[in-house]
């Protein structure tokens, strides 16, 4: 392990001098030779040893800020493997994510306890099953006055065999797909890109449909967000020729084994610290004695790392 050393709305296109920005060159070859100079060589160096996550030193938070300005995220790994979920919180807040997403599954204080459901609604949403996830942001059903934009997620119980998550900055993403064909950039920046058909219940429609880009520009920090599901169910692509391409670059894209896609299993006091990086997460089979147990908070702040 490595040692220490109020939501706005989504905008495109970008703002102008934007490294986003398909129309400024200089911008994005200056961010994308920055980016790439300072990007951790592997998922080791995402790890930081942190006594009290509630309680950062000094020195843990500015390298974990550091991970995050670099690439978007960091592990924290401590020795607390207490049921708390305060932790969580707490860390968060060092960090300025205040706004938690109190979605209808989560707890009652906002944050998720993820651990396999065995009946009521949970059952029937994969993160509550064993089942593997497929690559995803988090909340990209959500509204834009909802948008996700930072999650923790913390292990209190690991599985006794699999679990593992695959991790990807966003950011890196965007830069292989603009380096490939910038096409594919202006293709999933369409606000009709991707829409999530409504979900029904009893009562008639509990959410409606949410169409929306896959790459936008948050408009108050001029950041890149990502917004994006491989799940074949329940999505509707638009049917543009260029749309469809641009999907199929970024499936290839998530497919290949790359030294830019990190994979680790989170041990308990481990977290994953994030601007809702894209990740997955690989089939587990459980102790029943000692079942796995993560807790989920999800932000409408983006991590402040400027510490």
């Amino acid at each position: 392990m490595t040692t220490t050393s109020t939501p706005s709305t989504l905008a495109t296109p970008p703002r102008t001098g934007s490294p986003f920005g398909l129309d400024d060159e200089r911008a994005w070859r200056d961010w994308r030779a920055r980016k790439l100079a300072g990007y951790p060589a592997g998922a080791s160096d995402l790890v930081v040893d942190v006594a009290d996550p509630r309680a950062l030193t000094r020195s843990e938070h500015a390298a974990l800020a550091a991970r995050c300005r670099a690439a978007n995220m960091v592990i924290y790994a401590s020795a607390d493997t207490s049921a708390d979920k305060d932790l969580p919180r707490m860390l968060a807040a060092q960090f300025g994510l205040t706004s938690l997403d109190r979605n209808w599954l989560a707890d009652d204080d906002g944050i998720s306890s993820l651990a396999v459901s065995e009946g009521g609604g949970r059952a029937d949403f994969i993160p509550y099953t064993n089942r593997p996830i497929r690559w995803h942001t988090d909340g990209y059903y959500n509204p834009p006055e909802r948008t996700i934009r930072a999650m923790v997620l913390h292990c209190v119980t690991k599985a006794a065999e699999g679990g593992e998550n695959a991790l990807m900055d966003p950011e890196i993403a965007y830069l292989q797909l603009r380096d490939a064909d910038p096409a594919f950039v202006r293709a999933l920046s369409r606000p009709d890109a991707m829409t999530i058909p409504e979900r029904a219940d009893e009562d008639g429609v509990a959410r409606p449909a949410q169409s929306g880009p896959v790459f936008s520009i948050d408009a108050s920090t001029g950041q890149l967000h990502m917004r994006y599901t491989a799940r074949t169910r329940s999505i509707e692509w638009h049917a543009d020729a260029d749309v469809r391409a641009a999907v199929a670059a970024l499936e290839r894209l998530l497919a290949t084994p790359s030294p830019w896609i990190h994979h680790l299993t989170l041990e308990p006091g481990m977290g994953l610290l994030c601007n809702n990086v894209l990740h997955d997460r690989s089939a587990f089979t459980d102790d029943p004695a000692h079942p796995r147990l993560l807790y989920r908070a999800r932000y409408h702040d983006r991590i402040d790392a400027s510490g």
